[in-house]
This record gives C-alpha cells, structure tokens and sequence, in this order.
C-alpha cells in the first residue's frame, strides 16, 4: 500500500473534528492538537483563552489509496460552518476558525478549489502542530454520555452517516 499522508484541518472544536474523522475507512490516525499560532509549545488553556493565535486542529494520518485527500476535504467542508468566521456553534473565537494547513503543494492546490465565496476557511503552509494534552485524545469515545457529546458530537456524526455512510468504517 502507497505510503501514508498526512492532512491537518480545524473546523471547530478539536474533539468534534476528532470523532468525525476517526469514522472514516482509510484513516490510520486521528490526532487533536494546535497550530497556526505565535506561541511555542502552546497548552489547552491558553489556546482555548484566544492567547496563542492557534487552532484547535486534528492531524490525520491516511492511506491515499483508500481515501484521498480530496473526499477528506469534502467530509471537512460538511462537517463544520466554514462560512462563519472564528465560531463553531457555541465554541466561540479564532481558536474555532475553519482551517486548513496544507503539507504540500498539490494539498494546497486541491483545496483552494473547494474554498469559495462565501467561505472563510483559511488556507495555511503547516509550520508546527503540537499534539493536545493526553486526555484531549479519544475525548468523544471516552466521554459519549457527558452532555457536548450528546448534544454537539452525536448529530455531527449522525450527518456523517447521511452524506457520507459509504465512506465509513464497517459500511458498504
């Protein structure tokens, strides 16, 4: 199998974007973190207190032969309000911002086509991701009951299952 890829998105809340992407055949890993900010090393507290200038972003590792870069890009787009700057649902500031930092240049090719008017996803060179703290890691899986779960996550990925059942794990 061809060599594994990476892609690193913020849509919102690291968790949501986590749970959504770990459903998908063809992803190795899903990690939670940061980038795009100006603080080295940053912590979960001071990037969700809008002091670092970076996203939550999820780092995901991915087999292209499986799933390319383009679906992953189209499950993104579903999958949050990219048309709303700096808000994700309740999760309010640049934190939350709709962004996509590219590895390379056809990364950053495929998704300049997809980001129109009146969209305001940001498109970004990856400079550093800095993985999130341990028990940021499998947050839905670990916490389905707590009340974001239910009431932010789940319907996330019940949308999934709608506009892309086919592209799930365990699906035909």
């Amino acid at each position: 199998m061809k060599k594994l890829e990476t892609a690193v998105f913020g849509g919102g809340c690291f968790w949501c974007t986590e749970a959504v992407f770990k459903e998908l055949k063809g992803v190795k890993s899903v990690v939670p973190g940061y980038a795009g900010g100006r603080v080295e090393n940053p912590s979960y507290d001071r990037v969700a207190a809008g002091h670092t200038g970076h996203a939550e972003v999820i780092k995901i590792e991915f087999h292209p032969a499986v799933i390319s870069y383009q679906t992953l890009l189209e499950v993104f787009f579903s999958s949050h309000d990219p048309n709303t700057l700096n808000r994700q649902g309740a999760d309010v500031g640049e934190q939350y911002r709709s962004v996509i930092f590219y590895t390379n240049d056809e990364q950053k090719a495929e998704a300049k086509k997809l980001i129109k008017p009146p969209m305001v996803t940001e498109l970004e060179p990856l400079d550093k991701f800095y993985e999130a703290e341990n028990y940021h890691h499998d947050y839905y899986a670990s916490n389905k009951s707590a009340p974001y779960c239910q009431i932010v996550i789940e319907p996330k990925l019940e949308k999934l299952k709608k506009q892309h059942g086919q592209l799930l794990r365990g699906e035909k």
